[in-house]
């Protein structure tokens, strides 16, 4: 957004020192993520400035190893998982919240979404008891279960924001014409919040991708993710394979962000559209 061209002189000047402001808070709170991935090239096994030389040595060792693969590999199953599960579990949740004649509303959203206001590490260690309890601990089910709980939330919360400027009228005239509540639902309803649906699916596959804390207390070393083994890696031997791994989650988070925002950005142009 550019400076309008009326501003005065006094306006002006504060556009721009909001703007150079907006850029050193950024610059600061990314700084640690630019300091990380050039070590990931680096020729020698240190985590050293200035880098004696260049190597892609640390990315055939997370490409090539079973260690680092056989982890990404739970990872993706794992979060691929969640993303059906939460999205599918979240959807449905939005759609019933929508409703006007629904009971509780505000005390039943406030329990959907406190996975995001508890500590996860309380949530983690009631999970470990009760999974204990009934047999899902160290399986590939509990695991899944337990970061469906944590990703849930954010698919409630984006496809609710969206389904607030839904026309309910829609699904009820197509419902008069005879449609079955199915067809109403993904020849209507879906196409219509499918952005916000799609966002809540990729806000809850980086929850479970990136999470570590829960694995920590409910998986074995078979369900081994990705965020386990660098912080294992962090523990036990510190290896410039990390700062690979970590490149690599960093590329991943910003395509996702990237795609969040594209469809934020057409959203808003089909409400404008039908404004």
């Amino acid at each position: 957004m550019a400076v309008p061209a009326y501003a005065t002189p006094a306006e002006r000047i504060w556009y721009y020192v909001h703007r150079l402001i907006c850029a050193l808070v950024l610059l600061f709170l990314i700084s640690p993520i630019l300091a990380i991935m050039p070590l990931s090239f680096n020729s020698v096994p240190f985590f050293t400035y200035p880098m004696p030389g260049l190597s892609l040595r640390w990315y055939q060792d997370f490409f090539l190893t079973d260690r680092w693969q056989g982890a990404l590999r739970n990872s993706i199953i794992v979060a691929c998982s969640t993303t059906v599960l939460a999205t599918t579990l979240g959807t449905l949740a939005a759609l019933g919240l929508s409703r006007s004649h629904f009971p509780f509303r505000t005390a039943v959203m406030s329990l959907l979404i406190s996975p995001i206001v508890v500590p996860v590490v309380i949530t983690a260690v009631g999970m470990y008891f009760f999974y204990a309890d009934i047999g899902l601990l160290n399986t590939y089910t509990g695991l899944i279960l337990a970061h469906t709980t944590l990703a849930a939330p954010f698919v409630v919360i984006t496809v609710t924001a969206t389904l607030m400027g839904f026309d309910h009228s829609l699904s009820r005239a197509a419902a008069g014409l005879g449609a079955p509540p199915h067809v109403v639902f993904f020849k209507v309803i879906m196409p219509l919040i499918l952005p916000g649906m799609i966002s809540g699916a990729l806000f809850a596959f980086g929850t479970s991708f990136d999470e570590v804390v829960v694995v920590l207390f409910v998986a074995s070393p078979e369900q081994r993710t990705l965020p386990k083994v660098m912080f294992a890696g962090i523990r036990e031997m510190i290896s410039p394979t990390i700062t690979a791994a970590a490149t690599v989650l960093i590329l991943v988070s910003v395509a996702m962000l990237t795609t969040v925002e594209m469809l934020r950005r057409r959203s808003e142009r089909l409400r404008g559209i039908r404004n």
